[in-house]
């Protein structure tokens, strides 16, 4: 468990705050960037680490991430008109470009030189893979940009999609490095979803639910390995990495692609789930892509129209179904991998208080996050030390899924499995 203090720390992200500044530290990912499909569309508002933002492209089609609100009178810029390499606000025509400089006030002489004074905050906005990412530090530290293997392969191998979430980003986190729940949560799904079916693993999942967690440091965070009984005394080892702040990546099953999240705050009692499948050597799929897009695997159906909420949610009790429950067709009576997580996230209200948890031994991994989330942001608050995972290099690891013979540790066993290499695929069982 944690202490009060310790629990306020690692779940509050806002300006100021010690967690807030560690996220600062680095890339994270904003928006899909199909939300911005073409210059001069509608701009979009985002909340990312409790400050209200907009984005926008504009006519040239460069980027832009400043602040929700008009330096004039404080009206939403998502009003804006977006026209002539900028967004004018509809109430008195002040206009900012992708910068959040004031470019133009209407009713101030230009020789005045008024509006070159009017700057609004704004942050970089840049399109890697996927995903449109931004860097909320200080400018002189702004590290290189991500290097993830899910946006550099090919766009015909990756899909991302996202949802939004109705519980603090830890508790979303801690779900995607606990592995033990798959063989209970998750059952119904392993071989009826689309994108896990017929993996030999699956077997594995459902035969052993009583998982030895064994979790090593990374450079870039923690390799977290659950073991499980397979034939001929071997091990079957699921290798998650977590590569900090908030990456984690699924281990694979069979040939299918491989699947991960980004778990970001939107402010202390919300975040996003942004959630990638990738395939290094082939590209996806018509029959995946569509899964995808459909709500299998870790993606979730959302409601058109909406912030990206999930077709299931806490308003319609996710569409809970007692009689597939009892019938053990979903183990807990929620359809889908993505929902029947969240749902139980957010049951346990926005922000859980650790001090009453009881731990057992397959939580180490999510013990050994917190202790590190909470070391790296002391460190940098004390002595401005770089956290683990801002530099690129900690972002070329994969999870494996392999059978190991016993006296063999998974960390040497599957060493050259866990990292990114050139026209090699996972591991997979």
């Amino acid at each position: 468990m944690l202490r009060k203090e310790q629990n306020e720390l690692v779940t509050r992200t806002g300006p100021g705050t010690q967690m807030g500044e560690l996220f600062r530290s680095y890339w994270i990912p904003v928006m899909l960037a199909e939300e911005l499909p073409q210059n001069e569309c509608p701009p979009v508002r985002i909340k990312l680490l409790s400050e209200r933002l907009l984005a926008f492209r504009d006519t040239a089609g460069k980027y832009g991430l400043i602040d929700e609100f008009c330096a004039h009178r404080g009206v939403s810029l998502w009003f804006g008109r977006n026209e002539e390499n900028g967004l004018r606000c509809p109430y008195h025509g002040w206009k900012y470009n992708t910068e959040g400089q004031c470019i133009d006030v209407p009713s101030e002489a230009p020789e005045s030189g008024f509006c070159q004074k009017i700057k609004l905050k704004n942050y970089p906005l840049v399109k890697v893979g996927p995903a449109l990412w931004t860097y909320m530090g200080p400018p002189e530290k702004q590290p290189p940009m991500p290097e993830w293997e899910f946006a550099l392969v090919p766009e015909s191998h990756t899909f991302m999609s996202k949802r939004f979430q109705e519980s603090n980003w830890l508790q979303a986190l801690e779900g995607g490095i606990d592995s033990s729940h798959v063989s209970f949560l998750h059952s119904g799904d392993l071989e009826s979803d689309p994108l896990f079916k017929g993996a030999k693993g699956n077997k594995y999942n459902l035969g052993d639910t009583r998982p030895v967690f064994e979790v090593v440091e990374s450079e870039g965070g923690l390799y977290i390995g659950a073991r499980r009984n397979a034939e001929d005394g071997k091990y079957y080892w699921r290798i998650t990495p977590w590569v900090m702040p908030s990456f984690t990546m699924v281990p694979p099953r069979g040939d299918h692609p491989v699947h991960g999240h980004f778990w970001i705050p939107i402010d202390d009692e919300n975040c996003w789930a942004f959630s990638f499948d990738y395939h290094v050597n082939r590209p996806l799929t018509d029959v995946e892509r569509n899964a995808m897009i459909e709500g299998f695997g870790v993606h979730a159906a959302t409601i058109p129209g909406t912030n990206f909420i999930p077709t299931a949610n806490k308003e319609n009790d996710y569409l809970m179904n007692r009689e597939a429950q009892k019938a053990g067709r979903t183990y807990s009576g929620v359809e889908g991998i993505a929902i029947q997580d969240s749902s139980l996230q957010e049951s346990m209200g926005p922000i859980i208080d650790r001090t009453k948890e009881n731990l057992v031994s397959t939580d180490n991994g999510i013990i050994m996050a917190r202790h590190r989330l909470i070391r790296a942001s002391k460190a940098l608050a004390d002595k401005g030390t770089v956290p683990p995972g801002v530099d690129p290099a900690h972002h070329h690891v994969r999870s494996a899924s392999i059978v190991l013979p016993p006296e063999q540790p998974f960390k040497e066993g599957a060493r050259e499995e866990l990292k990114v290499r050139k026209g090699i695929g996972h591991a997979s069982v």
